[in-house]
């Protein structure tokens, strides 16, 4: 089954957020995931301390670069999916979790500097690429986007799109829910409600079926 790594060498682009939206909307919807912590912030791990975890989801922490190909590859199991957190530069550890990858998210906030540093994930990608002579599938993902996006929004996304960078729809918004997951665990269901929470979950879910529809075409 898949593994989708959330890369960016940019600090603060979403990756966190990103990742237990993305396990947590798939295992609401019946899958088996397992959430990596391989970020020295320990996000997830937070996460997984404020509250108990969804059911079918799983979280592991502290996993180095020596460890990071034979868990996934323990992980990586029929009916399970397993999500990749990784730390914000670009290190070693990261090239080889994107090596399993078969799906790379990157997040990026609608803003020049993080289009600007969120680049080199890309770029990093293409050469894994090179180093296995195989295509490995990635896509961006804007994140804590407001409803009405700004011109430099509209101007990044066009240079992506010119670019043929996969763009995933809908961005993930700016969103109280979505930052509360941090303070008190679970997922958006369980929490208690914090702002529009009917469009907080319809925002998750949608970002989750786009992200499993990529990984049904690439028949992971």
């Amino acid at each position: 089954m898949p593994t989708v790594v959330i890369a960016s060498p940019k600090g603060g682009a979403g990756k966190s957020t990103a990742a237990v939206l993305l396990g947590t909307e798939l295992a609401h919807a019946g899958a088996a995931v397992t959430l990596l912590d391989c970020d020295p912030n320990r996000s997830l791990t937070l996460w997984a301390g404020r509250g108990p975890l969804p059911p079918r989801v799983a979280v592991l922490s502290d996993v180095d670069e020596a460890g990071i190909v034979r868990t996934i590859k323990r992980h990586d199991l029929d009916g399970q999916i397993v999500i990749v957190d990784l730390e914000g530069v670009a290190s070693r550890l990261v090239s080889r979790a994107i090596s399993q990858a078969d799906l790379v998210i990157t997040p990026m906030r609608a803003t020049t500097l993080d289009a600007t540093v969120g680049v080199r994930a890309l770029q990093l990608i293409r050469e894994e690429e090179e180093a296995l002579d195989r295509r490995i599938p990635h896509a961006v993902v804007f994140t804590m986007t407001r409803a009405v996006r700004s011109r430099q929004h509209s101007g990044i996304e066009a240079s992506l799109r010119e670019q043929g960078v996969d763009l995933i729809e809908p961005p993930l918004m700016e969103r109280t829910a979505f930052s509360a997951l941090f303070e008190f665990g679970g997922n958006l269901r369980t929490m208690p409600a914090q702002g529009n929470m009917t469009a907080a979950i319809g925002n998750a879910e949608s970002f989750a079926q786009a992200v499993y529809a990529r990984l049904a075409e690439g028949g992971a």
